[in-house]
């Protein structure tokens, strides 16, 4: 089977092939660092050899479970913020039916604890009121306020529609293995539940059972996704020439466009698909790069949507950015575009040919108007969109940012300033414990 691709030709009219060259010894020292478990963040290395280490046994439990919840669910709903839930939001819109809610497939997969709108709760609970539906609650601790809101919310109602004896049986918790307010609750409720490894931050969470759980619960194969993530782990292994791998390449290419004033990078695709594949992305990249005052900015687009809307600053705007581009190189329907008579809109030119082929063209005739207007382009090119090659991506991204962060010399793996709300928030909500805080902030609104 071919593997995905990198190509950073159309970069080398903004840098040169002997810059990125540079890099080699750079990435080489910062790779043995993440293998060698000797830079910071070394305590959130879990997912560096999680593929390999995933056993028959464990998906086997994972696809037991979800195989229960589509079994006696007509809804599931994923409750959790960030990595507990962008991981598995990509994967299964990435390969799921687009039109597949409207087409009673069942259970229907719903998100949840991801914001804290009335409207949307309200909205969400009076769609389950008729519904046979269950939770998969996941949160680490079990207090992340949006995500414990939620559950509050739906676990009373669960058991008001269902009893509590029932209820139970419908919700997993994937929470510590030993503490924690979920943890707690779990044991005296007696749920199912999965273990999120202590070793493993919540945006490199989506190859634990975080995203694995929901992903087999929507139907998909995490039995491919894993084989892709292991094939992945392998190709971007530690000891692959820096020339043949391409999470280095990827990596030593966005920092070399960074230092010559490439400040912001957009993640681009021509798959509608990959919406939420590239919202993952952003919190990989931006909570793991984004510190000490430095970092890339990420940002994505749906082309050839936001050409008619992004296209033009993109085009003529501010040359600080640059894209990487998300290709897949085969579709998996076949759609051709029909001839018309009166040829009144002008595409009968079109006729006969794939509608795959249009979008190519405009791919490509993007990425040739986008160098010239000084953005370079790096391009990933995906074989299809299979659940395979999704997982290959998922660990090629991984793997090139705990690089790239090492190269930024900055911690890849913690994210102090997702705090700074939170202290701010609780305190206006008058929180035990942050009085102080409460003081500060209301001597500030006078």
């Amino acid at each position: 089977m071919e593997d995905i691709k990198l190509s950073i030709d159309s970069c080398l009219k903004f840098i040169s092939k002997d810059s990125i060259a540079g890099y080699e010894t750079q990435v080489k020292a910062c790779s043995e660092t993440l293998h060698n478990g000797t830079g910071k963040g070394n305590d959130f290395l879990g997912w560096l050899n999680l593929p390999s280490s995933v056993t028959a046994e464990f998906l086997a439990d994972i696809k037991a479970t979800a195989a229960d919840l589509r079994a006696n669910c007509d809804v599931v709903v994923v409750a959790g913020i960030g990595g507990s839930y962008l991981g598995a939001k990509a994967v299964i819109d990435s390969l799921s039916n687009s039109f597949a809610w409207l087409q009673d497939q069942k259970p229907i997969i719903v998100y949840a604890g991801n914001n804290i709108g009335e409207d949307y709760l309200a909205e969400l609970t009076e769609f389950l009121s008729d519904k046979k539906f269950g939770i998969i609650n996941i949160s680490k601790s079990g207090t992340t306020t949006e995500t414990a809101l939620a559950f509050r919310l739906l676990k009373t109602q669960l058991e008001k529609q269902m009893g509590k004896a029932e209820a139970k049986k419908r919700i997993v918790a994937i929470t510590d293995k030993a503490k924690g307010a979920l943890r707690t609750l779990s044991t005296k409720e007696g749920y199912k539940t999965y273990v999120i490894p202590d070793n493993v931050g919540g945006r490199f969470s989506v190859l634990t059972p975080v995203g694995l759980l929901p992903i087999a619960v929507a139907g998909l194969d995490v039995d491919s996704l894993i084989a892709g993530a292991q094939r992945m782990e392998k190709v971007c292994g530690l000891n692959t020439p820096f020339a043949e791998n391409i999470a280095a390449i990827y990596a030593a290419t966005r920092n070399e466009l960074y230092r010559n004033g490439k400040k912001i990078e957009i993640l681009v695709n021509f798959q509608p698909k990959l919406h939420y594949f590239a919202e993952w992305w952003k919190q990989l990249f931006g909570e793991s790069e984004g510190k000490d005052n430095k970092g890339i900015f990420n940002a994505a687009v749906d082309f050839t949507t936001d050409l008619h809307s992004m296209g033009q600053w993109i085009q003529e705007g501010e040359r600080s950015i640059f894209e990487t581009v998300l290709s897949i190189k085969k579709p998996n329907k076949t759609m051709m575009v029909p001839s018309d008579a009166d040829n009144l809109d002008g595409l009968n030119f079109l006729a006969g040919k794939h509608v795959d082929e249009v979008n190519k063209m405009a791919e490509l005739g993007t990425m040739l108007a986008h160098v010239d207007g000084g953005v370079p382009n790096l391009k990933v090119e995906i074989p299809e969109l299979n659940a395979y090659y999704i997982g290959q991506l998922i660990y090629f991204f991984e793997k090139a940012c705990g690089i790239s962060g090492y190269l930024l010399e900055v911690n890849p793996f913690n994210q102090p300033g997702v705090e700074a709300y939170k202290k701010n928030m609780f305190a206006l909500l008058n929180k035990p414990g942050y009085e102080a805080e409460s003081k500060a902030i209301q001597a500030r609104l006078k």
